[in-house]
């Protein structure tokens, strides 16, 4: 398996794998419209290969802390795909612990998730709200746990509050229903 950054001429493997990981469009959508979004970038679009096969996807975009200061380096993760016959092996892991060594060399402190807490914490988010650490839209209270944090600088936490603000692409309360 080898896990990189994906180039544009492989947008269509990465929205294949969206397709069919998720098994309907919707999410290969977002992700096509978060690839052409100005405010998403500079973003991370990592494939993972089996063979000449693409078989996951995982992409990171910039987002900013509205009322953090100083402001701390942010990214958000969205979405995380694994093609259906590659799951559960842990593939969906070794994306997401490449692409948060890739940030963390790049100086990123923080990066969110909405995404399932029966999974994500065992690759090192925990609930971001107890913190201050606000979504874009607000997540209901029995939803509260899949709204996630990691911190890549260690000591950030703590020391910074505000919401989370993310590529236009990315807001719209419909994409923070958990």
């Amino acid at each position: 398996m080898v896990i990189r950054q994906s180039v544009d001429s492989e947008i269509e493997e990465v929205l294949r794998v969206e397709r069919e990981a998720f098994g309907y469009p919707k999410e290969a959508e977002l992700v096509g419209e978060l690839l052409a979004d100005p405010s998403a970038q500079p973003l991370y679009s990592l494939l993972a290969w089996d063979g000449d096969e693409a078989a996951g996807h995982i992409l990171f975009t910039k987002a900013n802390l509205e009322g953090a200061e100083p402001q701390p380096s942010v990214y958000l993760l969205a979405p995380l795909a694994v093609l259906p016959g590659c799951q559960n092996q842990g593939l969906g892991g070794k994306l997401i612990g490449h692409g948060l060594e890739l940030l963390k060399e790049a100086g990123v402190e923080l990066v969110f998730v909405l995404g399932h807490p029966g999974y994500y914490p065992r690759h090192g988010f925990a609930p971001a709200g107890v913190h201050g650490l606000d979504a874009p839209y607000p997540i209901p209270p029995e939803h509260a746990d899949a709204w996630m944090v990691q911190e890549l600088r260690p000591g950030v936490i703590g020391t910074v509050r505000g919401t989370v603000r993310c590529a236009r692409a990315l807001d719209r309360p419909e994409h923070w229903r958990e």
